[in-house]
């Protein structure tokens, strides 16, 4: 190289290019280093930030002192020398120096060195151009116009051409469009970036081979200068990662898709959901009828079968693959692959040609006639089992997509079938308990309401749909003495059978406490004490080794109506407080006090009278109506009072919109709602007499109620009345206290009560043949269709009640 082939250099070039094989340095005439390239500090290690600016005889491994004039000692100089690496240690280099003039006209020097050459390959030892072209991996090598240079043999097999054939071509000559769009702009990036790209296609490399997936690599390739001018693309097949991730996914869907709630036919259209189109065309799932009822199922005998149709799915919208719709029982034959499943409890894999499938075609030519329209030709007929036992049958099938079915699909669909055929015994189960917690509860419900005149009656009982089961939600109706009713709800803490045998027992319990005729406050107490009783009954009784026990809590709230009054006495044990709707529509909320929940004990509970207007609606609820996952308690009862200002035609049109409009599809409490429409007796219909505590005001008593018979035309009963009036009258005076008063009402019966001022209450007792009394109660008790006593705040009141079914009123 001499001076008229040098490269003219500047002073402050900077990063030098480098001629192949050497690495160069620009060294001024003082000695000091003023370029420096890559391929310089690649052979001696120094960066080039470390070396412009410093002495060049350093980097040379020269004694610098005794060189005297740097430029003198480069004259002419080559050959190998020994120069200094930067972590110390020295090697040889071939070294020539070149002379020449930098933009100022001052004298310095190009310095090449070059490595000695590396020896010889030995005899039959590969090269790399030999290493290249073998390679097993798909290599490729692309010039700037993204047209192929070089092809490994990998690329070669996989994509069916010879090296010489994808020369010059580009990916869109070779692959399908979507693979060549996503390659290209994957290369072009490269290009214009230098940074690598990474990225999956997946298709099918060339014809008559199956569908695959590849990790792409694209890397640019540098020449010396540092410039992209070709890029490297090196494909792997990762199929069988791919499909191993996606059968990792398709059971884990499986796993939290599959049994999101207790119905069979919804768990078994979510299977058929969940592996439709990614592993199956067209999947149907056929159950055992006994299933749908909850009965414990059997395990099949040979011979043909009747399956219901529980759920099924395709890719092709309306699923015309079917032969029948869901609910519709299907008959396979006893040579059927899916009968011979159901009674093995073994997988099969068949292809359409199969003798198996050809026979069942023969037998079904409904069946057979959808496997030709659509191309059927690979079928999985997979079991059902739980517990050992076959629940029902899924059959997968492909006609869209052109891959069978292999061994591996049988052993996912499997795994698949065999975690929902767990989460179908589930619901299974949980149908049979709901079912029989239901029936219980509902015996346990009242199945009509007694007869009473004091309100007009509606109401609803919407069982829980959740996994929790049923609670212990009731209500009731009960008349009273006086033409009086009971209004009562209550809720049992806790789901299932335990809760709703525990309603009946509270339900038992109020109505035998309101016969008694006790105020709510008593009532609620005496409850209260019930319950806290139950509670240690069952914690002597529990297994805690199989069985967790909690505390046993229920509310109550128990309500009177006094239609002579027109007035209510209610209280509560923890429970929502009563609506009141007046016949103006203007609704609102009874201000309670807040009395503890039954079982909490040693409590008191409070009563709260009011007055109703005639027509005016009493709503009774429990917590479900009003307290729901979408918002709390306090939403909740703004939106009862909001739809119970909007009139309905009816009582059950108004319990049919609350439930509508407040309760969500899927209930996850029990509702009871009872709503009263209140009537009241107008004075016509009762008559009141004060009498003194005198024997000689009997008479005058028979005589008052014999005119008032006569007024409301019940001569029928006159007899009879007058009979129980003067019986009761005499017992208040001789045995009560003043003050003393006769009340008549008539009603669906004739009521006849006598107050006085004793608290002490009457009893019958059994008079000999020559006793002069003790007859009276006995007396009114056969004449009577019930009779009792009421407590009073000042006494007490002995009430009988006459039938008068075939009077006019």
């Amino acid at each position: 190289m001499d001076m008229e082939n040098a490269t003219p250099l500047g002073n402050g070039f900077g990063q030098l290019p480098d001629p192949a094989g050497s690495a160069t340095a620009v060294v001024d005439a003082r000695g000091t280093v003023t370029g420096w390239s890559a391929s310089a500090q690649r052979l001696l290690g120094y960066p080039y930030e470390d070396v412009v600016g410093r002495p060049a005889a350093r980097l040379l491994g020269w004694d610098a002192d005794a060189m005297g004039d740097f430029s003198a000692v480069l004259e002419g100089r080559s050959g190998t020398t020994l120069l200094r690496h930067q972590d110390g240690h020295h090697m040889e280099a071939e070294l020539r120096a070149y002379a020449s003039l930098d933009r100022e006209g001052n004298a310095q020097w190009l310095i090449m060195a070059t490595p000695p050459q590396q020896p010889r390959l030995h005899k039959g030892e590969a090269t790399t151009e030999e290493a290249f072209a073998q390679c097993h991996l798909p290599v490729m090598i692309y010039d700037a116009d993204l047209r192929a240079l070089r092809g490994s043999a990998g690329a070669a097999r996989e994509l069916g051409l010879t090296e010489e054939q994808m020369r010059g071509r580009r990916v869109t000559d070779i692959l399908p469009p979507h693979i060549c769009r996503t390659v290209e702009e994957g290369m072009r990036r490269a290009f214009e970036t230098g940074e690598p790209e990474e990225f999956q296609v997946h298709g099918r490399p060339r014809r008559g081979v199956d569908e695959r997936f590849w990790a792409v690599s694209v890397s640019p390739l540098r020449n010396p200068t540092g410039q992209v001018r070709h890029v490297q693309l090196i494909a792997l097949d990762v199929t069988e990662q791919h499909r191993a991730r996606e059968r990792l996914l398709l059971l884990n869907d499986v796993s939290t898709q599959v049994g999101s709630t207790l119905d069979v036919t919804r768990t078994a259209q979510e299977m058929a959901d969940v592996a439709v189109g990614r592993l199956a065309d067209f999947i149907s799932i056929d159950l055992l009828d006994s299933l749908f009822r909850g009965v414990e199922p059997m395990p099949s005998a040979e011979g043909s079968v009747a399956l219901r149709r529980a759920a099924q799915q395709s890719v092709l919208p309306d699923i015309p693959e079917s032969v029948i719709q869901p609910g519709e029982v299907d008959n396979y034959p006893k040579s059927s692959p899916p009968a011979r499943c159901l009674a093995t409890g073994r997988p099969s894999l068949h292809r359409t040609l199969d003798e198996a499938i050809e026979s069942w075609q023969v037998s079904d030519p409904e069946r057979a006639a959808k496997v030709r329209a659509f191309g059927m030709h690979s079928i999985m007929v997979i079991p059902l089992r739980a517990r050992g036992i076959t629940l029902g049958v899924a059959v997968l099938v492909r006609h869209r997509r052109p891959e069978s079915f292999d061994e591996d699909d049988l052993l996912l669909a499997e795994e698949i079938a065999a975690r929902a055929a767990v989460a179908v015994d589930n619901a299974r189960r949980f149908t049979r308990e709901r079912t029989t917690a239901l029936a219980l509860q509902r015996s346990l419900l009242p199945q009509r309401l007694a007869a009473q005149e004091a309100v007009e009656v509606a109401y609803r009982y919407i069982p829980a749909r959740s996994r929790a089961g049923l609670g212990g939600d009731w209500f009731d109706v009960i008349p009273l003495s006086g033409a009086r009713v009971a209004l009562v709800v209550g809720d049992v803490v806790g789901h299932g059978l335990r809760a709703s045998a525990t309603m009946g027992r509270l339900r038992t319990a109020v109505r035998t406490l309101a016969d008694v005729d006790l105020p709510p406050e008593e009532l609620l107490v005496h409850l209260d004490d019930l319950v806290t009783h139950l509670r240690t009954e069952e914690d002597t009784a529990a297994d805690h080794d199989l069985e967790i026990v909690t505390d046993l809590i229920a509310t109550c709230l128990y309500l009177v109506y006094d239609p002579v009054s027109r007035r209510c006495t209610a209280a509560g044990a923890g429970h929502p407080p009563p609506a009141v709707v007046t016949p103006d529509c203007t609704a609102e909320f009874i201000d309670l006090p807040v009395g503890p929940p039954l079982g909490v004990g040693g409590l008191p509970f409070e009563a709260v009278e009011w007055e109703v207007r005639p027509g005016s609606l009493l709503v009774l609820y429990t917590d479900g109506l009003v307290e729901v996952p979408e918002h709390d308690l306090g939403r909740g009862l703004a939106l009862l009072r909001q739809r119970l200002e909007r009139p309905a035609r009816s009582l059950e049109a108004t319990c049919d919109h609350l439930i509508q409009t407040l309760l969500p599809a899927q209930p996850s409490d029990d509702v009871a709602l009872l709503i009263a429409r209140t009537r009241a007796l107008d004075t016509g219909q009762v008559a009141t007499w004060d009498l003194p505590p005198d024997p000689a005001a009997v008479a005058g008593a028979r005589a008052e109620v014999s005119r008032r018979l006569a007024d409301w035309g019940l001569h029928e009963v006159a007899f009879t009345a007058e009979l129980v009036v003067s019986e009761l009258v005499t017992n208040a005076i001789r045995y009560g206290g003043p003050p003393i008063q006769l009340r008549l009402i008539r009603d669906t019966v004739l009521i006849c009560e006598v107050s006085d001022g004793s608290s002490t209450a009457p009893h019958m007792r059994r008079a000999r043949i020559f006793d002069e009394g003790g007859r009276g109660l006995l007396l009114v008790a056969q004449f009577a269709e019930r009779w009792g006593t009421r407590h009073l705040a000042g006494g007490k009141s002995i009430w009988a009640e006459i039938g008068i079914q075939n009077e006019r009123l």
